[in-house]
């Protein structure tokens, strides 16, 4: 039996650095701004101010993801030099990456009959996405064979829990995800919708909460009531955020206060470009392990 390297896609928003210490490889989505394609490719080409900035302007941002041939490329050299591949994609909840990844797979298993590509499907975005690789680098580094690996992801992929709140409803206005005359509503009486993931790894409204203070404090209420072990959790736990660092430092303080092993050691990440696309400046999401997502 071969050795084996992780794999996923830039939408699991961490930055280059951790993927690189971590050992886990990465493929890029694409976005087009403004007419021009770029590659998701972990603000490189470009810092994250400078992306919304944009997008605060009026900018418009399209997505697409890792096509079936871009796949196949980039798990090949690893097939070829005997390495076995365990990737988790984007949630099949808001994008065809992990049917595209099936047929790559499927392809390379008739060219490397000795060899085996582990699609999964992560049910996640974000930094959530991200936390599952960290989980799995741990289980790799502490000896957890191909099959083993392959298993914990499927077995507790559904435990990460998602949630986020938007306090800017422009881009998911100009995405036709909000109606012009709800995002005019929710403004005026500064709304902030808080969502969640659901089993099936798809974008939920839960709440309409009146004003950014009380949706932060809704964030660490909603983890208090699903997180495994409440007070006691030594999980990991990481934070995305679009341009509202501050937002995002204030939710890891309050988590802070209420599980103490988490102060000051909570990862606070920036929402990548493809996952910014869709929602705007203005989104904290709160990311870890706790009751299996049922709905």
């Amino acid at each position: 039996m071969g050795s084996y390297v992780l794999s996923c896609e830039s939408t699991a928003d961490y930055p280059r650095s951790f993927f690189n210490e971590r050992d886990i490889r990465v493929v890029y989505f694409h976005y087009e701004l403004d007419g021009v394609v770029h590659e998701d490719d972990l603000y490189q080409s470009v810092s994250p101010d400078e992306f919304f900035g944009k997008l605060k302007a009026g900018s418009t941002s399209k997505t697409s993801q890792v096509s079936v041939g871009e796949y196949a490329e980039f798990w090949e050299p690893e097939l070829a030099a005997g390495n076995d591949v365990l990737h988790l994609t984007l949630s099949s909840g808001i994008s065809g990456s992990y049917n595209s990844a099936l047929i790559a797979a499927q392809s390379l298993a008739e060219k490397y009959p000795e060899r085996t590509v582990c699609v999964v499907d992560s049910l996640a975005a974000s930094s959530g996405y991200g936390l599952l690789m960290d989980y799995l680098a741990d289980l790799r580094d502490g000896g957890a064979t191909f099959e083993e690996a392959c298993t914990w992801a499927e077995n507790n992929k559904l435990n990460l829990n998602h949630w986020f709140f938007v306090s800017d409803l422009d881009c998911l206005k100009r995405g036709g995800r909000v109606s012009a005359t709800s995002a005019l509503i929710a403004t005026a009486l500064k709304i902030c919708p808080v969502m969640n993931v659901d089993y099936q790894g798809k974008l939920i409204p839960r709440e309409k909460i009146r004003t950014k203070k009380k949706a932060i404090a809704t964030l660490v209420d909603r983890m208090m009531e699903h997180v495994e072990d409440g007070a006691g959790y030594t999980g990991k736990c990481s934070i995305s955020q679009s341009a509202c660092r501050e937002d995002a430092e204030e939710v890891a303080r309050l988590i802070g206060e209420r599980i103490p092993a988490l102060k000051d050691k909570i990862v606070i990440n920036n929402i990548g470009t493809v996952i910014g696309s869709h929602t705007g400046p203005g989104t904290v999401a709160l990311f870890f392990m706790g009751d299996k997502r049922a709905d």
